[in-house]
């Protein structure tokens, strides 16, 4: 059964959503290391002469859209633990059971995941004005909006996909750490990517966040390696075929 069911997508929205917003701790603990790489590293590096970096820019102007991009990677991945997290309650047999097709299941969870991941990258930008970053223009803030859901999408999509292959929820969670911390040092979220080793930036450019934070600088402060709609283009075929994955593996859990 494939059929899209708008109602059970709903559901599954509204409670990841619920569950974010009910638990401070959670909301805290999602924040709290972004703020500090903001704060030690904004300030640690105010006037340091990064390669690559133009002099006109502020180390905290370059810095924030990369840690807003690091936040929405890193919410929108552990998405694929609640997963495991329903798996230990039984709340994932109920729904896999349930007269719902597993693709609408898969759509609720990167609706919420998305919605949660999307929520910490907005409260990381307003915590950044008083920390001295400024828009480029605030007509630029839809444009943003719509790269922080393109990185939503994408990582809620690969949580998904990884969270389906795992029976529990520690595995997981040194899996997933071991892989991105590695996309965000080469996204170019700390430093400029034109100053990695040749071979190494290859990387760089296979990486989809580095796509996402470097659309985000472009409609924040103006200053990208690429063109807006180049970033956009290939971030939105990363989050297409990260959902795809989530999808096909998902079909493959089994409710037990």
């Amino acid at each position: 059964m494939n059929r899209i069911d708008p109602l059970g997508i709903y559901g599954l929205w509204l409670r990841d959503v619920k569950r974010f917003l009910r638990t401070p701790s959670r909301i805290a603990g999602a924040l709290s290391m972004p703020l500090l790489f903001l704060v030690f590293l904004g300030y640690g590096f105010e006037d340091a002469a990064l390669p690559g970096l133009s002099e006109d820019i502020d180390y905290i102007q370059y810095l924030v859209p990369g840690i807003v991009g690091f936040t929405m990677m890193f919410g929108a991945s552990f998405a694929g633990l609640s997963i495991l997290s329903d798996r230990d309650v039984g709340f994932l047999k109920e729904i896999l059971v349930a007269p719902i097709s597993r693709t609408s299941i898969v759509l609720g969870r990167i609706a919420g995941g998305s919605t949660t991941a999307f929520l910490q990258g907005i409260l990381i930008l307003v915590f950044s004005v008083p920390l001295g970053f400024r828009f480029a223009s605030v007509f630029s803030l839809p444009l943003a909006f719509g790269f922080l859901v393109l990185i939503a999408v994408t990582f809620v999509g690969f949580g998904i996909a990884l969270a389906s292959q795992f029976r529990d929820s520690e595995g997981f969670m040194l899996i997933v750490q071991f892989i991105i911390f590695p996309l965000f040092f080469l996204s170019g979220a700390l430093f400029p990517i034109e100053g990695l080793p040749g071979p190494v930036q290859y990387l760089a450019y296979v990486n989809p966040l580095t796509y996402g934070v470097d659309g985000l600088r472009a409609v924040l402060i103006q200053e990208s390696m690429f063109p807006v709609a180049l970033n956009a283009g290939l971030l939105s075929l990363s989050s297409i075929a990260m959902v795809a994955l989530g999808a096909y593996l998902f079909e493959r859990v089994e409710a037990v």
